[in-house]
């Protein structure tokens, strides 16, 4: 092959060209572009997960009381929820939130509880009774117990009378009803006594003869006397 140059000359370039004898290369099928494509396009990515909604944690009723940031491990949350800020409104007055929380972290979790309630307890007893307080409320529970158990003798006692009523009741009607049997027979008894005798009675009399109408002698001697005179 011959180039042209700008000028006139020509030089003369040798370009050797490989002619290889073996076949070229035969194109794919379709059957195997196919499978060779199906992995990718059944291996579609996924969609990436959606995060998960934000949970809003709303403070306890002895956090947002005092106005403060409530914590994961917050010691007070398990026993004030904020469905009940009250509880811990009475339970602070009375006692100051740094005493329970002094309370609670001197104490196991499975008398925490507990605590609570008595601690929400004694401060209501205090705000109803300044000057008492629980021993008040404790006093007047111990009077009414003894006022029952006097009652409860009361009526054990009364109790006990009527079964002894009743008993007494139950032997007189036997008594009653013993003597009314022995009535009955010692009726019955004279009643068939009779029922024999009166045979033997009729039986005498049959047999009895009327003697009226013989006269006795000295009767007749009387009778014929004044005939004689």
């Amino acid at each position: 092959m011959e180039y042209k140059l700008n000028s006139s000359s020509t030089i003369p370039i040798h370009v050797h060209t490989k002619i290889s004898n073996s076949p070229p290369p035969s194109s794919s099928s379709p059957n195997s572009q196919s499978q060779s494509q199906s992995p990718t396009s059944s291996a579609a990515p996924s969609p990436p997960p959606l995060p998960p909604p934000p949970v809003v944690v709303s403070p306890c009723a002895a956090c947002k009381i005092l106005r403060r940031r409530c914590v994961e491990k917050c010691v007070l949350a398990p026993y004030f929820p904020p469905t009940d800020p009250l509880k811990f409104t009475i339970a602070h007055r009375v006692f100051g939130a740094s005493n329970i929380i002094k309370f609670l972290q001197e104490l196991p979790e499975s008398q925490r509880a507990d605590a609570v309630s008595s601690m929400v307890y004694e401060a209501n007893a205090r705000i109803r009774d300044p000057v008492y307080g629980c021993a008040g409320a404790i006093c007047q529970l111990q009077k009414q117990v003894s006022e029952l158990q006097a009652q409860l003798a009361k009526a054990q006692a009364e109790l006990v009378n009527m079964h002894c009523q009743q008993a007494n009741l139950v032997a007189l009607i036997c008594m009653e009803m013993s003597s009314s049997s022995t009535q009955l027979s010692s009726s019955q008894e004279q009643q068939q006594h009779m029922m024999m005798i009166q045979p033997q009675n009729n039986n005498n009399n049959n047999n009895h003869v009327d003697m009226t109408c013989f006269i006795d002698d000295n009767n007749l001697a009387s009778a014929w006397e004044p005939l004689w005179t």
